[in-house]
């Protein structure tokens, strides 16, 4: 930090209660999506999935702005964006420490659950790469690809030049 450390006044500690209310919103309604996420992963809803992509990264970018907005504030102040500077600047504010440490669990469970669902994902991916080998092995056709991208199945025969 450039700059050295100074005093938060009422309304800079009112814009970090603020700050961290809105986080703490904007984390639950974005832990309500990954749950939706993880339902759909494992009923196999893909047809849904697009549209809830959209809505998740909306939600992070929220998220993102209200983190950023709270750095800002604490680098003003000298501080940085740490625990244990939210913690000192909001000393005489249990309330707002209370919702900060509600806040720190959210976006562990959060965390976790978008971990969870990472690895659905890679699941649901290997089981369609599995059951799309499959189908073309048992077609005996297995698919060639083009340099864009393109689909071109194998034709049978001999090879040029064998005999």
């Amino acid at each position: 930090m450039n700059r050295p450390p100074q005093p938060p006044t009422v309304a800079d500690q009112q814009r970090l209660a603020l700050l961290v209310e809105a986080e703490l919103i904007q984390l639950k309604e974005f832990l309500a999506v990954l749950e939706r996420e993880e339902a759909m992963l494992i009923a196999g809803d893909s047809d849904n999935l697009l549209a809830l992509s959209q809505d998740k990264s909306d939600r992070y970018r929220q998220l993102q702005r209200l983190h950023d907005d709270r750095a800002l504030l604490l680098g003003r102040l000298g501080r940085h964006n740490a625990d244990s500077a939210m913690r000192e600047l909001c000393a005489g504010l249990p309330r707002v420490l209370a919702r900060w440490d509600e806040l720190l669990d959210l976006a562990r469970t959060a965390r976790a659950r978008n971990d969870l669902n990472g690895k659905l994902i890679l699941e649901r991916m290997a089981h369609n790469q599995a059951a799309l080998s499959a189908l073309l092995a048992a077609a005996d056709h297995p698919q060639l690809y083009d340099a864009d991208g393109q689909a071109h199945p194998t034709r049978g025969g001999r090879m040029l030049g064998s005999a």
